[in-house]
């Protein structure tokens, strides 16, 4: 059965351009919430008495003082407490004030990053990103050389990358959102993730671009449109399969896992499954535009 996928372009086009520009309008608008990783400071996270919540804690904690805590909930009885950089000193203080305001607190961890190391984290997982799209681009670039005609074998890898740089706009914009309902972060954890996203995309695409460059060679199809069909509807099965059996085991951790790998497991199940939408239905069908585009 014919799929049509690159004959219908137009509306993968309008679903993915609407999903871009929402994620972007939510970044620029909502903004990102980041976690002391990026932009310093200290997160202690402890176990309070049943029926404590995390407004009782900041009236409290208020009343002597600390008001320029942020603390949410963390599981039936966790909280996190994030503040500014405090000495080890300071953090003693604070937990002997939980105890005299609260209750009984019991310690889970506490991390402390200096604003310095923040920015620098920062700096340094944006120039690894960069960095890493560079190069695979110039890699498939290379791999696709000799497959010249009727598309440049540069434009197979900028795709790549346009593909990659959709899958991972899209979850920036959802943890936008996420945060600012639910006060989720991104720290270093999240660019793990981004960067096993771009691992899968970047896999996916390339697969379907490998089938048309082998396609290309066999001659394949009457025109570049039917070859790029014939080589997605060859390429789907696999594509679909090999992301749904990851997706599932990534479910499972976002449902069973503890609160601190769900946004990291969420963050690869919105990405991975972008991943497989745009190898299929964003990255072909833009190869096909830019050919049919130079033609005129």
């Amino acid at each position: 059965m014919k799929m049509n996928i690159v004959s219908n372009r137009k509306i993968w086009f309008a679903l993915s351009g609407a999903l871009v520009v929402a994620s972007i309008v939510c970044v620029l608008t909502i903004g990102i919430r980041f976690g002391i990783d990026f932009t310093g400071g200290s997160l202690l996270e402890v176990t309070v008495q049943e029926g404590v919540t995390a407004q009782d804690v900041r009236t409290q904690m208020s009343d002597a003082g600390y008001s320029n805590l942020s603390i949410q909930n963390s599981g039936e009885q966790g909280l996190i407490i994030r503040t500014e950089d405090l000495t080890e000193e300071e953090h003693q203080t604070l937990l002997s004030v939980l105890n005299d305001k609260v209750g009984v607190v019991e310690e889970l961890r506490f991390d402390s990053i200096g604003p310095v190391v923040g920015d620098e984290l920062r700096r340094t997982a944006t120039t690894g990103i960069v960095v890493t799209l560079l190069l695979i681009a110039l890699y498939i670039a290379w791999s696709f050389r000799k497959v010249t005609e009727p598309v440049a074998s540069w434009k197979y890898g900028f795709l790549t990358i346009l593909a990659a740089f959709h899958d991972v706009i899209i979850t920036v914009g959802a943890f936008s959102v996420l945060g600012y309902f639910y006060g989720w972060e991104i720290g270093t954890a999240f660019v793990a993730a981004i960067l096993t996203i771009l691992g899968y995309s970047i896999n996916d695409t390339v697969v379907v671009f490998d089938r048309t460059r082998e396609n290309l060679l066999k001659r394949v199809g009457d025109t570049f449109e039917e070859t790029v069909e014939v080589s997605i509807e060859q390429t789907i099965t696999r594509s679909i399969n090999t992301s749904l059996t990851t997706i599932l085991a990534l479910l499972a951790i976002f449902l069973f896992g503890g609160d601190s790998t769900r946004p990291f497991a969420l963050a690869l199940i919105i990405g991975i499954g972008t991943g497989t939408y745009s190898s299929i239905f964003l990255a072909s069908p833009l190869l096909v535009t830019w050919e049919l585009f130079r033609k005129k």
